[in-house]
């Protein structure tokens, strides 16, 4: 009788999991780590409330692109401009060239296999994540959430753009280059027209529509994540890249005072119906007790989860002129939670092109999930008792 209703049980955990977080437990786990636990509580495995199928794969895949969308927005290129951009880039480059090295030793044991695909999955930043967890905390506008913006930009980007590159099925890799420049122009001059083309009659328009019915501004912003989506597939790129780049070009158009009531209506959209699908379903997809099947898969998930910290973290000695001492371990621990809408779709393209072994799959999301529960909470932790002095 309980079954069958999967939009029901998915709003149930939307609306608990923020109220769980409120729990005073001495510290705050993020919302984002409570909706993956209840998704796995409520999905098939467990008490199987909610079965993968129809709309709720369809509203996963969505909602996916509205969590890379929101991260495209957040991002300010003139506040990580400079110094923070030329970190992120060395600390990626440090993340690639370490993960190379640690996972060509991997590669001796016997299932572990698709060296390329393992690395590009250890080398991401989970931006769209911590996002939402770093707006509820007040770091987003600090020195310290300004570099971890940047950090987190190419640990999404970076992989998503290699992937296009090196393992596109459609196009050769000089194709590929060549339409990632011609991504990159689409997406420049759409921030200069969106940006410098302002006509008075146009934001009139604009501006009555706002709070009518219609919802233009909303619908505009839509279609431009709808368009960069397509533009993207065109291209042989994933769709994630395409939505990155629409919420980067929104994002750019509506910065200010006169864009605050389109960014905040996007906001309600995006956090309040998308995000758990997302999130809760990441949870309600994963078999928890495919884990357990062999004991290679069991020691991968810690060991995976330890690497994302490793070559993701690592670079944190890049920093140590621009943060404090006492920030450097819950930057390492930020910069090292993964992205699950990435990983998803590196192990579904390996495991479709018999390139990985679902076992090491299962491993690779299973960390993923416990790199996701865990990190976001000790780091938010760590800036909590930062910051207490302060108060």
């Amino acid at each position: 009788m309980l079954t069958g209703h999967p939009i029901f049980w998915i709003l149930v955990v939307a609306v608990l999991a923020p109220l769980l977080a409120e729990i005073p437990l001495g510290f705050k786990v993020p919302v984002v780590v409570l909706e993956v636990v209840l998704g796995i509580v409520i999905g098939p495995h467990v008490l199987g409330l909610v079965q993968i199928q129809g709309f709720v794969v369809t509203m996963f895949y969505i909602g996916m692109a509205m969590t890379l969308f929101m991260a495209g927005m957040e991002l300010d290129f003139s506040e990580i401009k400079g110094r923070p951009l030329s970190l992120a880039a060395g600390g990626w480059i440090v993340s690639v060239l370490l993960g190379i090295t640690i996972v060509g030793l991997l590669h001796v044991i016997p299932q572990v296999h698709a060296p390329l695909m393992v690395t590009l999955a250890l080398c991401t930043t989970g931006l769209g994540v911590l996002v939402p967890v770093f707006r509820d905390g007040g770091q987003l506008g600090t020195t310290f959430g300004r570099l971890f913006m940047a950090a987190g930009a190419l640990g999404e980007v970076g992989p998503i753009v290699a992937m296009a590159l090196l393992l596109s099925e459609q196009y050769s890799t000089w194709q590929e280059i060549g339409f990632l420049f011609a991504l990159l122009a689409v997406v420049g001059m759409a921030v200069v027209v969106s940006v410098r083309a302002r006509p008075p009659k146009l934001l009139a328009l604009l501006g009555r529509h706002m709070h009518a019915s219609t919802q233009l501004p909303v619908r505009i912003s839509l279609l431009v994540l709808s368009a960069f989506i397509m533009l993207a597939y065109q291209f042989g790129f994933e769709v994630i890249l395409g939505a990155f780049a629409a919420g980067m070009v929104v994002g750019q158009a509506t910065r200010g005072e006169g864009g605050k009531a389109l960014r905040e209506k996007l906001e309600a959209v995006s956090f309040g119906w998308f995000y758990p699908f997302f999130f809760v379903v990441t949870g309600v997809k994963f078999d928890i007790a495919a884990l357990g099947q062999n004991l290679t898969t069991m020691l991968l998930v810690p060991a995976f989860a330890m690497l994302f910290l490793l070559i993701r973290g690592a670079p944190v000695f890049l920093y140590r002129d621009a943060i404090a001492r006492a920030e450097r371990l819950p930057f390492a621990l930020s910069s090292a939670v993964p992205s699950l809408s990435i990983i998803v779709v590196i192990t579904e393209i390996g495991v479709r092109a018999t390139a990985m072994n679902t076992d090491v799959a299962a491993a690779l999301i299973g960390a993923a999930l416990l790199a996701v529960l865990l990190f976001p909470t000790i780091a938010g932790v760590l800036l909590q008792r930062i910051a207490a002095p302060q108060k």
